[in-house]
């Protein structure tokens, strides 16, 4: 696993015996330290991938320990998760914006602080392994930001995307358009089948996912340090690295990206659309399928209905005769029985007619069908 060593940060002894309690049958080496300043001291040394740390805390918060943490950089990739008894959104966007990964509200379980240390180990190995991919879209991004304008990159995206018809293949794309850039993100995207996360370092830590639910709906844009969070009907973006230094740089960036989730929106909309549209031509193309083999049996029992009652007629007419001229009927009575057989022929050639006019509607209704099939 990649998770190894923790370095817990509390000045209440009673929480980090609880956290030691929570921890000790899991194969972690586990120190533990009751100050800020003490965590500043040791934390090189001990060289921990992960960091439990107390927000309120004497001489030192946790948010100063984890901003001096975040300057350093022998200790800038340490994930912090702060350990503390609020979690209202302010909390959690000040943990985010000092450079914290995640967040867990005391008092909690031990299955709860698990799960969470186990999604952290997670994130590590993914950002281990896509750690070479990063550092190589980083510098393709620096050379194509040589040789192109900001809105070729726009213009080139939205070019390409129109070729996309798959929601995850969207998201990867936005990712790599605004990495172009320079720029580390974050995208949510909302979709009936449930939440896609896309993410430079290829999986959303916890808090993001968290920041991502509780300001969905609390209007298009929230900046803070240098975030900013975009919102749309079914997209979110988190952008980490906004160039505070450069207000106007700052603001075409702004700019940019609203413009970038606005269409990428349209097309996740259009990808979406399609697909119901061949669901629901597939489902058409099945109903007129089924039309037509009903159709097709009602036209067969039709024509052998026709064929059976033309052998009947045939028969009666041969029986009739044969018989007829050895009954001793008069002329008049022999005249009567043909004129009833004749009658009755003519009114089988007339449900005949009205067969072939059934055959026809449902020829059609079939047509019909065929041109709207092909619209």
């Amino acid at each position: 696993m990649a998770l190894k060593r923790i370095l817990a940060v509390d000045d209440e002894p009673f929480n980090l015996e609880i956290i030691e309690e929570i921890l000790e049958e899991l194969d972690f080496e586990l120190k533990m330290v009751n100050s800020g300043p003490e965590c500043l001291d040791v934390v090189e040394a001990f060289d921990p991938q992960v960091i439990l740390l107390d927000v309120s805390m004497p001489q030192m918060s946790g948010y100063e320990v984890c901003r001096k943490l975040k300057e350093n950089p022998n200790t800038e990739k340490i994930i912090v998760m702060f350990v503390s008894a609020r979690g209202t959104v302010e909390e959690r966007m000040e943990g985010y914006s000092v450079g914290a990964e995640d967040y867990i509200v005391k008092p909690f379980g031990h299955d709860e602080l698990k799960l969470k240390l186990q999604h952290l180990n997670q994130v590590l190995i993914e950002k281990e392994m896509l750690e070479q991919q990063v550092e190589d879209a980083t510098s393709t991004a620096f050379n194509a930001m040589a040789n192109s304008s900001e809105m070729g990159q726009i213009v080139n995206y939205i070019e390409h995307i129109g070729l996309i018809d798959d929601e995850k293949e969207l998201g990867k794309a936005l990712l790599h358009c605004l990495s172009a850039f320079d720029l580390q993100s974050n995208v949510e995207f909302r979709l009936a089948s449930g939440l896609e996360h896309f993410s430079v370092s290829g999986v959303c830590s916890p808090i993001v996912v968290e920041l991502f639910e509780m300001l969905k709906n609390k209007g298009r844009l929230h900046e803070f340090s240098s975030r900013i969070l975009v919102n749309y009907e079914m997209i979110s973006l988190l952008i980490l690295n906004m160039p505070e230094q450069d207000p106007d740089k700052h603001g075409r960036i702004r700019d940019h990206i609203c413009f970038l989730v606005s269409v990428t929106e349209q097309q996740l909309k259009a990808i979406i659309t399609k697909k119901e549209l061949v669901k629901q031509q597939q489902q058409l193309n099945d109903a007129v399928s089924k039309v037509h083999s009903k159709f097709k049996g009602l036209i067969e029992l039709l024509n052998d209905n026709r064929i059976n009652n033309e052998a009947v007629f045939k028969q009666l007419q041969e029986d009739l005769e044969q018989r007829i001229p050895t009954m001793g009927l008069d002329e008049d009575q022999e005249i009567f029985i043909y004129q009833k057989v004749d009658e009755t022929i003519q009114n089988s050639v007339a449900r005949e007619e009205s067969v072939q006019g059934v055959k026809a509607a449902f020829k059609e209704i079939e047509d019909d069908l065929s041109v709207l099939l092909k619209q």
